[in-house]
């Protein structure tokens, strides 16, 4: 997309850098006497023309041909060519005579104007030879001064055949020409057709949110609300000229807030002026096939597709026979794949689907309810023809809702949430119409569409009418979405009121309100207010709730003893549970009993739980709960991998305050692994959401990691700095759940520093206390490396032995390690330099394995000084894979198919395919099994 803000100003691209490297590149080439072809594909809209004027704008070196193809003429033998050749200068057009011409029997060619073409053509070097002669003859009309020549056609693959053949012949022989390019532009879908194969493409992806944001700034000079400029750039989807669409038919007043904005945002009209050229020249049948599919869509929203089979069978009714669909696949429109039909372009979608006028919508809902089997597809059924439907209808609303809120019906929460929102729109009574409609907002929730949800919230409220009930449900789901995307302490006063609410009515809902309020205040650090969502129990039997309750009261108060058998009963109960929701309270409850073997299986199990319920909204959250017990064992390649995929899902989600925790993770995995780039990246970005959610726990996982990444490069005292107000009792203090955690640094920081000893050992009082209540593995032995850096020589080494007994126990080379480096150090100190260098050693072997770089690079450093080196040891197999690799290679190991590892990285099975031979190869592995015992292998050492 191009940004003209007068008529003198250069053309702007947002979002485009790579591509015009790409595009500054073969000028360079040109310039330089060298050729060069580059093929530039994308959807409608996505910029390809913009791409190309800049090009031809840009380059000065030489002469620029520049045409774009017209659609009329595509029909027309030789066209494409001629318009090429009419782009020329008018000093080019006089001197082209001799280079176009008939080809005769004889090898030769007579001179023709550029017209001729139309009737006669050019041979297969004829382009060729027409290009080396405008190159000849430059600016001037005279030969003699080969200036380069760019070449810049724009939508090639509309040109008739003949002159694309010939087109595509000199892309691919363009070398043999000095100082010739050829820029070319083409549809997505036609850049890997016979005309253009083996031509280097450079594909144009959406605009990032970043540059489709400062495109937006452009177009309306930054005179845009916040919350409209997200609309805005959610309804684009990263299609700059989509984005200008809409833009463009906004009011000032509604840019800014003041005025309501049409709905829908990106109408029938806009979407049709950016893509609708691909639909015009469709027969009617396509047409009639694609609006059966957008239909279709409507129950499928995640993307994928439409099931094929009922598509099919209504398109077989409707008269439409298998050539429509051939049709709509060679315009690059639509596509089978297996089971499923689809849009390669999900604006054409919206496109077609809004574009309809609402009774060929209604009939084509129709078809598709008549194709369904109404037992077997029971909801999709229901679903088309409520779609179908005009006016209220209560019995097909009652049956409709019925069957969304079945159990025994196998349907994901968006098809769930689409059904109810559709007996809604068919229940005329006020009461079940809020009911339905917050159910539906809740269904959204979980398939991770929030902004639909507090739409659907929106609808109920206006709808509930002050029942007590309604208002319950609809807070109840207010909240949840709050507790994942707001700030926490609005999310627990509002889980709060849905309890109070839903007492009388829903005792489930309520205690469901109530654990959500503990969580809140839990993220916010809040005892208190833990203390108080809990407190009041709940009517009904509920023995797994009950348990979790009493065991997390007992424990927030301080009585560990009491809290453990309940919180055993619930883990022991998880067993045998496949619900995410009770599996993520059970995986909690292993952390706070101290079993983190037990929290990574069972959050492991709610990942999986989660994802085989098709929950999107949870899948991010068993990653955090999953990575976060992860990195307590020291196991922190999984702790990123598992980081990486749930802040990707997180951000899909919509799930700012997870996408904090797990940038907390990262960060924390980056203190080890001594990325100082990644560190202050993860660090910068959970912070930044924290500080205004209240997203305590987060905020404190952050600051560790800044203070541990300082410790790990022998900052000291900036460490003790950072730590200190995260670890001292008063109003300032850091997490109550992390502040034990952070006590080991700190205790180390202050004492490596000289300063703060007496703080450092208060500290170091509260952490026995706490150590003694069995909450973490490691805590006796960091206990003993503590008192270690506390006590007189006399008592140290002891000490120091007695934390290396314990690490040998608990296991994990990072604590180990790090007990290793301060007895080397100690060692040194005190004189004992052969003793020193044998604690060292392992150390820095130990750091090695645990790729905790900044950490590894402090011990060889203490070896040095002892008079000592260190061999360097042969890297393990798995650190020559890059993170996509890696993070494949694990997936892989646990027993993930390749289709499987796609759809849980987002990536194509192709790419998995071709990543994974090259993992056999770097590896030197030949079988998957084989892949799995080096994986296995490897984590088991690092884990100690």
């Amino acid at each position: 997309m191009t940004t003209k803000t007068t008529a003198g100003t250069p053309l702007r691209l947002h979002g485009r850098d790579a591509e015009l490297d790409a595009v500054a590149a073969l000028s360079e080439r040109l310039s330089a006497g060298r050729s060069g072809v580059l093929l530039v594909a994308g959807e409608p809209g996505r910029g390809r023309t913009a791409l190309l004027d800049r090009a031809a704008r840009d380059f000065t070196a030489g002469t620029v041909l520049h045409t774009r193809a017209a659609p009329a003429e595509r029909h027309l033998p030789h066209s494409g060519l001629h318009a090429l050749l009419s782009s020329a200068p008018a000093f080019a057009a006089r001197t082209l005579r001799p280079a176009v011409g008939t080809h005769t029997g004889t090898g030769t060619h007579t001179g023709t104007a550029p017209g001729g073409l139309l009737g006669t053509g050019l041979p297969p070097t004829g382009l060729l030879d027409l290009l080396r002669h405008t190159r000849r003859t430059g600016h001037s009309g005279h030969t003699g001064h080969h200036r380069p020549l760019l070449v810049c056609v724009d939508d090639a693959h509309l040109w008739d055949p003949r002159s694309r053949a010939a087109l595509g012949f000199a892309a691919r022989r363009v070398a043999s020409v000095p100082a010739v390019g050829l820029l070319l532009s083409v549809a997505a879908h036609r850049a890997g057709t016979p005309d253009f194969a083996g031509l280097p493409v450079l594909h144009l992806a959406p605009l990032t949110g970043q540059a489709a944001g400062a495109l937006l700034d452009d177009l309306t000079l930054g005179a845009v609300d916040p919350l409209v400029r997200g609309e805005l750039l959610r309804e684009a989807e990263g299609n700059p000229a989509l984005l200008a669409a809409l833009a463009g038919r906004l009011s000032t007043a509604q840019l800014s807030g003041h005025a309501p904005l049409p709905r829908p945002l990106a109408d029938g009209p806009a979407l049709a002026r950016v893509v609708g050229s691909r639909l015009a020249e469709l027969p009617p049948t396509t047409r009639e096939l694609l609006l059966l599919m957008a239909a279709a869509h409507e129950y499928h929203p995640d993307g994928c597709g439409a099931e094929a089979a009922p598509v099919l069978r209504a398109a077989d009714a409707a008269g439409l026979g298998p050539d429509a669909l051939d049709a709509a696949e060679r315009a690059g429109v639509a596509r089978s794949a297996g089971d499923r039909v689809r849009f390669d372009d999900p604006l054409v979608r919206r496109a077609v689907h809004l574009g309809a006028p609402p009774a060929r919508l209604r009939a084509a809902h129709a078809r598709l309810a008549a194709a369904l089997d109404g037992e077997r597809d029971r909801l999709a059924h229901l679903t088309h023809r409520a779609l179908a439907a005009d006016g209220t209808d209560a019995g097909l609303a009652d049956g409709l809702a019925a069957a969304a809120t079945d159990p025994g019906v196998r349907a994901e929460p968006l098809q769930r949430s689409l059904a109810l929102a559709r007996a809604a729109d068919l229940t005329a009574g006020p009461r079940c119409r809020a009911a339905r409609l917050t159910a539906a907002a809740e269904y959204a929730r979980l398939g991770g569409r929030p902004r639909r949800a507090r739409e659907l919230l929106a609808a109920a409220r206006e709808a509930a009418a002050g029942h007590d009930a309604a208002r319950g449900g609809a807070e109840l789901v207010r909240g949840a979405l709050a507790l994942r995307d707001g700030p926490v302490g609005d999310a627990h006063e509002a889980l709060l009121l849905a309890a109070a609410l839903l007492d009388p009515y829903d005792p489930e809902g309520a205690r469901g309100a109530r654990f959500g309020a503990m969580e809140a205040a839990w993220a916010a650090g809040d005892i208190a207010s833990c203390l108080a969502a809990l407190d009041r129990k709940p009517a009904g039997p509920a023995p797994d709730d009950d348990d979790f309750r009493a065991g997390m009261l007992a424990a927030l108060r301080g009585r560990f003893g009491e809290a453990r058998g309940p919180l055993r009963r619930v883990l022991d109960r998880a067993g045998g549970d496949d619900d995410p929701v009770r599996l993520l309270r059970a995986g909690a409850a292993a952390l706070v009993v101290g079993d983190i073997a037990a929290a990574c299986r069972v959050n492991a199990r709610a990942l999986a739980a989660a994802r085989a319920r098709d929950i999107a909204t949870l899948v991010p959250q068993a990653l955090e709960h999953l990575a976060y017990a992860e990195l307590r064992t020291g196991r922190h390649p999984r702790a990123r991998a598992h980081a990486e995929e749930g802040l990707r899902t997180a951000h899909r989600s919509g799930q700012r305050n997870v996408v904090a925790h797990h940038h907390a993770v990262l960060a924390l995995v980056a203190s080890i692994e001594g990325d100082r780039a990644a560190l202050t990246a993860h660090a910068d970005e959970a912070l930044a959401i924290a500080g205004p959610h209240g997203l305590v726990q987060a905020a404190s996982l952050a600051e560790w990691a800044r203070a541990r990444a300082d410790l790990g490069r022998g900052m000291a005292l900036d460490a003790a700095a950072r730590l200190g107000p995260l670890v001292r009792p008063g109003h300032r203090h850091g997490h109550f759940a992390v502040r034990m955690l952070m006590a080991p640094c700190f205790v180390e920081a202050a004492v490596l520093a000289g300063e703060g000893r007496d703080d450092a050992g208060t500290a170091v009082e509260e952490f026995a206390d706490w150590a003694s209540r069995g909450a973490d593995p490691q805590a006796p032995a960091q206990l003993a490396r503590c008192r270690a850096l506390l006590a007189p020589p006399s008592e140290a080494e002891a000490l120091y032995a007695y934390a290396l007994t314990g690490h040998e126990r608990a296991g994990g080379d990072f604590e180990r390690a790090r007990t290793l480096l301060l007895y080397g150090k100690w060692l040194r100190r005190r004189r004992r330099p052969r003793e020193a260098r044998g604690r060292l050693k392992d150390a820095l072997y130990a750091f090695e394995r645990s790729g905790a770089t900044v950490w590894a690079e402090q011990t060889r450093a203490e070896l040095r000084a002892t008079g000592g080196t260190a061999a360097p040891e042969t890297a393990a197999p798995l650190a020559g894979l890059t993170p996509q690799q890696l993070r494949i290679a694990r997936c892989v190991a646990e027993g993930a198919t390749n289709r499987e590892v796609a759809l849980r990285l987002s990536i194509s099975p192709r790419t998995v395919d071709h990543h994974l031979r090259n993992v056999f190869a770097l590896l030197g592995v030949r079988s998957r099994v084989e892949l799995s015992r080096l994986v296995a292998r490897e984590e088991t050492v690092t884990a100690g």
